[in-house]
C-alpha cells in the first residue's frame, strides 16, 4: 500500500507531534480538530517545535518550518478525511469521547484505509467494535515528543488482521521508526507498568516521604534514567497520567490501580504540567 496522506485527529501534545514527524518525513496531512482556536495554537507549536528540533537532532533535512507547514492541512472538517491512506487519532484519553469519534470518520474514510488508535491504555478491540473495520484498526502508542522517539508500541487488537499489521509497520518505517509488536490489554505493556510507578511516586509525595525532586533524582541517579516518574507526569500531562490511571482501574477493577488522590486534586486544579506551565514543577 502507497501511503501518501495521512489524517491525524486530534491536534494537542501528541497529534502535534505525530503531524509534524509524518510532514518531515514527506506525507500530506490533514490535521483535524473540532476547533479553530486549538488548531491555531498547534500551528504556532508546530512551527516553534520545528526551529527547536534542530538544535538537538542533526537531520539531513534542511527544509524550512514554512514548508514543513505547507504539507499539513489544518482543519475543523472531517470531511477532509476521505483521501486519507491512514489515520492516526490522538483525541483525548476518555472512552465517550472516542467513542464518537470512530463511527464518524468511519463513514467517511476510504474502505481500504487504516485506523491507528494513539491511545495510553483504551483497549484497541473495544475501539475497534465501534467500527465496520475491526480487522483496519490497529493501536500505535506514540512516545512523547514524537519526532525524537525512534520506538513505539503496536497494539494487536482481537480482529487486527495481518495485512493491517503490515501496512501500519509500513506507516512507521516511513516515519522513521520501529515498533514491538504486543496484544491488546488495558494499559498495554507500557503503561500498565509506567502508570502504577508514577502513581505510586504522586502517592509517596502525597505522604510526605520525598519531595519532588528527590523521588526523580533517585531514579535518574541510581537507576540510570533519563528523567524520573514526576518529570515524565508532567511531559506526558497529568491530565492524560490520571484518564489512563482511571481506565486501568476500570478494566481491571484492582485496588492498585487507585488513583492517587493527591493527584486527583491537581489535576482539578488545573496543574497539567509542561502543557499549561505547572505540574510538579514550574516551566516558563
Amino acid at each position: 500500500m502507497n501511503i501518501q496522506t495521512v489524517g491525524v485527529v486530534g491536534a494537542g501534545v501528541m497529534g502535534i507531534g505525530v503531524a509534524q514527524n509524518l510532514a518531515q518525513t514527506g506525507h500530506q496531512v490533514v490535521l483535524v480538530d473540532i476547533s479553530e482556536n486549538v488548531l491555531d495554537k498547534a500551528k504556532y507549536e508546530l512551527r516553534n517545535n520545528i526551529r527547536f528540533q534542530g538544535f538537538f537532532k542533526k537531520s539531513d533535512n534542511t527544509e524550512t518550518p514554512d514548508s514543513i507547514l505547507s504539507k499539513i492541512d489544518f482543519s475543523t472538517n472531517y470531511k477532509n478525511l476521505e483521501k486519507a491512506d491512514f489515520v492516526v487519532e490522538n483525541v483525548t484519553e476518555k472512552w465517550d469521547i472516542k467513542r464518537e469519534v470512530y463511527p464518524l470518520i468511519d463513514s467517511i474514510c476510504p474502505a481500504d484505509c487504516v485506523f491507528a488508535a494513539n491511545t495510553s491504555a483504551i483497549p484497541i478491540t473495544r475501539i475497534a467494535s465501534v467500527t465496520k473495520r475491526a480487522e483496519k484498526v490497529v493501536g500505535i502508542h506514540f512516545m512523547n515528543p514524537v519526532p525524537m522517539k525512534p520506538m513505539v508500541e503496536m497494539i494487536r487488537g482481537y480482529h487486527t488482521s495481518d495485512t493491517t499489521i503490515e501496512t501500519a509497520k509500513q506507516m512507521l518505517a516511513q516515519m522513521g521508526k520501529e515498533c514491538i509488536i504486543v496484544n491488546d490489554s488495558p494499559g498495554f505493556v507500557s503503561n500498565r507498568v509506567l502508570m502504577l510507578t508514577i502513581n505510586e511516586a504522586v502517592f509517596l509525595l502525597q505522604e510526605q516521604v520525598a519531595t519532588a525532586e528527590d523521588v526523580d533524582k533517585i531514579f535518574k541517579g541510581c537507576f540510570g534514567h533519563k528523567m524520573g516518574p514526576l518529570e515524565t507526569a508532567d511531559l506526558i500531562g497529568l491530565d492524560t497520567i490520571l484518564f489512563s490511571i482511571e481506565v486501568l482501574y476500570e478494566n481491571f477493577n484492582d485496588s492498585k490501580y487507585r488513583p492517587c488522590p493527591l493527584l486527583k486534586k491537581m489535576v482539578d486544579a488545573g496543574l497539567h504540567g509542561k502543557k499549561n506551565g505547572k505540574g510538579f514543577y514550574v516551566y516558563q
